[in-house]
């Protein structure tokens, strides 16, 4: 009897400890914490540098499709630069609504599970920094520029991975992954469907021009740098 009253409290108190830390882990404030420390590790360790890439998985309405879509669980993506307003901060120039700067500590914090992978081009060393700077200017062009929920190539509205790709080959004529039609990706799964048809009713443009997420983050030209979660 005494030794099953102790493997009840031992029992206990796993559980206790258990929802503690499951409610540590979902505390706003922890994540925030947490984003912030890593950001600190990255910097600290000169593992990002200008004109990285991260991806993640957004949380977002439309991510699941995108996920199934381009059978890849990375649904956003964005460019890194560390902002020299004030005081030096790494942010992730992404295509949201609008268009803008985000702190990346926010931008890991916002992220499923907080998880997110840094890619670097296979021939950093040979980018000089004016080259860079290039870069980051050609990407703030499109600052204030609203979201295209339509996937459409014009410039007029521009997506996350559509802001990178184009980004690098306005630089120098460099493709960042394969460009695809919106008829050579995934568009069976229901979910999918009912996205499509939310956003095109009847008329789909199969024949439209994409880059995804997911063929930026596959693309032979980029090497893994970071692959992090909380």
């Amino acid at each position: 009897m005494k030794k099953a009253i102790i493997i009840l409290g031992l029992l206990g108190m796993i559980l206790i400890v258990g929802l503690y830390a499951k409610r540590k882990f979902y505390d706003p404030r922890h994540r925030l914490e947490n984003a912030f420390k890593q950001v600190v590790e990255l910097s600290d360790n000169n593992l990002i540098k200008d004109g990285d890439i991260i991806f993640q998985t957004s949380l977002s309405q439309q991510s699941k499709a995108i996920q199934l879509a381009t059978h890849s669980k990375y649904s956003h993506c964005g460019l890194i630069f560390k902002r020299k307003s004030g005081q030096d901060e790494w942010c992730v120039l992404e295509a949201v609504q609008p268009v803008k700067w985000t702190p990346l500590t926010e931008w890991i914090n916002r992220g499923e599970n907080g998880h997110y992978v840094i890619k670097r081009l296979t021939t950093d060393p040979m980018i000089p920094k004016p080259m860079l700077e290039e870069l980051r200017k050609i990407a703030e062009s499109y600052i204030g520029k609203n979201y295209d929920s339509y996937f459409d190539w014009s410039d007029d509205k521009i997506y996350c991975s559509e802001l990178v790709w184009k980004s690098f080959y306005k630089l120098n004529k460099f493709e960042l992954g394969d460009l695809q039609k919106l008829s050579d990706i995934d568009l069976t799964n229901e979910t999918v469907k009912k996205k499509l048809k939310e956003r095109y009713g009847d008329k789909i443009p199969l024949d439209e021009k994409v880059i995804s997420p997911a063929a930026i983050f596959n693309s032979d030209h980029l090497e893994t740098r970071v692959s992090a979660s909380k």
